[in-house]
């Protein structure tokens, strides 16, 4: 039983759940800075965020277990699936159960939104419930998932990144803002290169799967170029975005924002001189927390000003 839950908690897993709630702290905290303030929306765009992750990643436990992906060549942590704790019919009950929970958080944001939105963007969240939906399932389940053709790192890009920022920035009854596309590009960039990360440590064991990620199409040296260009892009756009601020209100306490992303500099030379796929896990988890660490004070910051 013990073995059981355990198994059941690694398939949650609960270490990507931060990196998922970035865009909302920050989508969140720049609406409070416009005079959007509701701590419902907040509290249901937690939820709806969370379960999304955790249907995902239990999507994606059952699709790479029914292509054979996750077998014993894979570098990562064991599955669930893979473990043998786990069956697949469970895993699909599993999958069907938390689809029903985020309709329900997500269908409960949108009413509690909808005070405050016009009707044409309750029918847009709507469309983006469904969608969201099914993204977080066929990244690698079914004959056509996505991530098997190397889409993955544009979805994560647009549902970590932009929809996340723009999407509970508006939920507020906020109007657009220009601005906040600087952290929703930032977050979706930094996403995209935690997949890379994972993905180069897998690259292996995906081509031999047929598994035509974006590193595999790329090949080992050019992801690491394309890594860089991730990392680099969005360090840029983060610290153009946090010294907009310091000018806007002649307080320097956004600093404190760009302090974490410093520590990319030492793990763009660490992923430079790695020669063997193990060692990328360690910079996934650093990359995820650089980027969770930047956002919560980058809030911080909007909060105190």
């Amino acid at each position: 039983m013990v073995g059981l839950t355990k198994a059941w908690i690694g398939a949650v897993r609960l270490r990507t759940l931060p990196l998922s709630l970035s865009g909302i702290i920050v989508g969140s905290a720049m609406a409070y800075y416009y005079g959007g303030r509701n701590f419902y929306v907040f509290i249901l765009s937690i939820s709806t965020t969370v379960l999304f992750q955790i249907l995902s990643n239990l999507a994606n436990d059952l699709g790479d277990s029914q292509k054979g992906t996750d077998n014993d060549e894979r570098i990562g942590p064991t599955r669930a699936i893979q473990s043998g704790l786990i069956s697949q019919s469970s895993m699909k009950k599993a999958v069907v159960f938390v689809t029903f929970l985020s309709l329900a958080s997500a269908f409960g944001l949108i009413y509690i939104s909808s005070d405050f939105i016009s009707d044409s963007l309750i029918w847009m969240y709507l469309i983006l419930t469904a969608l969201s939906i099914f993204a977080a399932i066929l990244y690698t389940v079914g004959k056509s998932a996505y991530g098997y053709y190397g889409l993955g790192d544009i979805m994560v890009f647009l549902f970590f990144g932009c929809l996340s920022v723009l999407g509970v920035f508006t939920l507020y009854g906020m109007p657009f803002e220009l601005i906040t596309l600087l952290p929703a590009f930032t977050i979706g960039l930094w996403s995209a290169a935690v997949l890379n990360l994972n993905n180069m440590r897998d690259m292996v064991n995906d081509a031999a799967s047929s598994k035509r990620t974006m590193v595999v199409q790329l090949g080992p040296r050019r992801a690491k170029y394309y890594h860089f260009s991730l990392i680099l892009i969005g360090l840029s756009i983060w610290t153009i975005l946090n010294s907009v601020y310091i000018y806007l209100n002649d307080n320097w306490v956004f600093l404190i924002g760009i302090f974490p992303a410093l520590f990319l500099y030492p793990h763009l030379k660490k992923v430079m001189e790695i020669d063997s796929p193990s060692m990328y896990d360690p910079e996934l988890k650093k990359v995820a927390l650089i980027t969770f660490s930047s956002s919560i004070l980058f809030a911080t910051s909007l909060f105190l000003v």
